[in-house]
């Protein structure tokens, strides 16, 4: 199995487990237990999994303590095992599982899980971008904490929010052609949008830091505050706006 079939079968895996574990809550939709028990099962089902089919690569993950050795690793697993578990324990739709693979820094392959929806979007069949019908922008944004530098841009560039809670089930909606651009400010993390990137890019997607420089990642700080996926088409405009050039 190469590396790119493997994060697919991880992440529809991992997705699958959450579905099962939120079946054992019914009923208790919103209970913080239902968020840690997900939280912990995927991440314990992903670092198995990568053990035995990857031992020498390393892995940062959000629910395990960052081990520093991954910073002199060519080869690092970056993943979210459950990427907005707020909405997870609500029973919405809008929560996903990343999977991906970064060499030398470079986002170099990726698999996003949206279990709800029983789909994985991953570079190893990359999504065929619909056509772009209309120069009207439907931005997604936090559901719950939107930045005043994304809704800055949408208002700048005439266009429509879209509320929404995990950011791989944000960018997904992108490569999906339910949205033009996914902006964000104010706080993410490697393992928020690195298999995110990954698809999207491998869409044809422009992806970047929201001032146009490149995404790089396994770097010390685990820290990727800010992020830009969108159609080409849009892209220098509100790269622009970021920089406070407009």
């Amino acid at each position: 199995m190469n590396d790119q079939e493997l994060a697919v079968k991880i992440a529809d895996e991992a997705g699958a487990l959450l579905l099962k574990t939120r079946a054992m809550f019914a009923g208790d939709a919103g209970d913080k237990a239902l968020g840690d028990q997900g939280d912990r099962d995927a991440n314990i089902y992903i670092l198995e999994a990568l053990r035995s089919q990857r031992p020498d690569d390393a892995v940062l993950s959000e629910e395990s303590e960052d081990d520093h050795a991954r910073l002199s690793s060519s080869r690092v697993w970056i993943v979210d095992p459950l990427d907005g578990t707020r909405e997870y324990r609500e029973g919405r739709d809008d929560w996903a599982v990343h999977i991906a693979l970064s060499i030398d820094g470079e986002p170099s392959l990726g698999a996003v899980a949206l279990p709800s929806l029983g789909v994985v979007m991953s570079t190893l069949e990359p999504p065929v971008l619909p056509t772009l019908t209309s120069n009207q922008i439907r931005m997604v944004v936090s559901r719950t904490r939107p930045s005043a530098m994304t809704l800055h841009i949408c208002e700048v560039m005439g266009g429509d929010l879209l509320e929404m809670g995990s950011a791989g089930a944000k960018a997904m909606a992108v490569v999906r052609g339910e949205a033009e651009m996914y902006a964000h400010s104010g706080g993410q993390y490697q393992w928020d949008n690195c298999a995110p990137v990954a698809v999207a890019a491998a869409a044809g997607l422009h992806v970047s830091r929201l001032d146009g420089s490149p995404l790089v990642y396994n770097g010390p700080d685990t820290s990727l505050p800010d992020l830009l996926i969108c159609r080409h088409e849009f892209a220098k405009e509100a790269i622009s706006i970021a920089r406070g050039e407009i």
